[in-house]
């Protein structure tokens, strides 16, 4: 499939065939939310409807006059998240060994984790606006299932979820869905490695993994706390993340790497944004 926010509306579109559909978007922000964005334009224009959940502080969701925006208070600033999001993703171009590189992306995927829990915490606790997504009948939800709220909100809801995403952490995108993740193929995070290895290079892929143990409990487990009062029901967010109807997966092989997927893992290509002309 090319890497075009059509291909998003494509899939959408089958919401509703005879009739328009209402959609429900929770807060997808930071990169994502420029192909989202388009996508919800396009929904729009083909009559269906778009309601779009978002704190009141976030980088790029806006409101817009292509959909319904719903906003919520949260406890932080407009510059406390900004600053937690340039930690966040400078990691990536910084150099240094993989321990370095572990421990800078553990601490700055806490800081960046506390605000988008804090966020979530808000919504579920904001009693009027869970009533009125109780009430207003949504077709399906689609979220970023990186920060699981809206994972939370779809099994509340009994929505049918589409998940747009580059990657979980740890791997619970692959052990959700029970696809094939074998160290010997698929090269971890942070091992500068691709997908033809030496044995050598697999034994380092494996090693390569037992930090995301640690990873996941601290990532997750608030999340998991919260998911269980809120339903008032035991579960994990990998019982959640089961559940997705539709995984569009931001990933391009061209860019990255072959990898298994399963019947409902859709690639769509990578890091796509607005459509621009560029100069020769």
């Amino acid at each position: 499939l090319s890497a075009s926010p059509p291909v998003v509306l494509l899939l959408l579109s089958l919401l509703g065939l005879a009739a328009a559909g209402k959609l429900l978007v929770v807060w997808v922000d930071g990169s994502p939310w420029f192909s989202i964005r388009e996508g919800l334009h396009m929904l729009q224009q083909k009559g269906h409807e778009v309601v779009v959940v978002a704190p009141e502080v976030s980088l790029h969701v806006k409101p817009s006059e292509n959909f319904v925006m719903k906003m919520y208070p949260v406890p932080y600033t407009q510059e406390d998240m900004d600053n937690a999001f340039k930690a966040f993703f400078n990691i990536t171009f910084e150099d240094g060994s993989f321990l370095e590189r572990f421990f800078k992306s553990v601490e700055a995927t806490k800081r960046f984790t506390d605000f988008c829990f804090s966020s979530c915490e808000q919504l579920l606790q904001n009693k009027e606006l869970i009533r009125y997504l109780e009430e207003s009948k949504f077709d399906a939800i689609l979220t970023d299932p990186f920060m699981p709220c809206g994972v939370i909100l779809a099994e509340h809801l009994s929505l049918p979820s589409v998940y747009f995403l580059r990657e979980i952490p740890c791997g619970l995108d692959f052990a959700a869905t029970q696809c094939p993740n074998p160290p010997s193929y698929v090269p971890r995070s942070f091992s500068d490695l691709t997908d033809r290895m030496t044995f050598f290079q697999r034994v380092k892929n494996l090693l390569f993994d037992i930090p995301n143990l640690f990873l996941c409990n601290f990532a997750f487990d608030p999340f998991t706390k919260l998911a269980s009062e809120f339903l008032q029901r035991e579960v994990t967010v990998q019982d959640l993340l089961r559940k997705g109807s539709v995984w569009l997966l931001r990933l391009e092989f061209v860019l990255d790497y072959p990898r298994p997927l399963m019947p409902n893992i859709i690639p769509i290509g990578g890091a796509n944004c607005a459509h621009k002309e560029l100069p020769q």
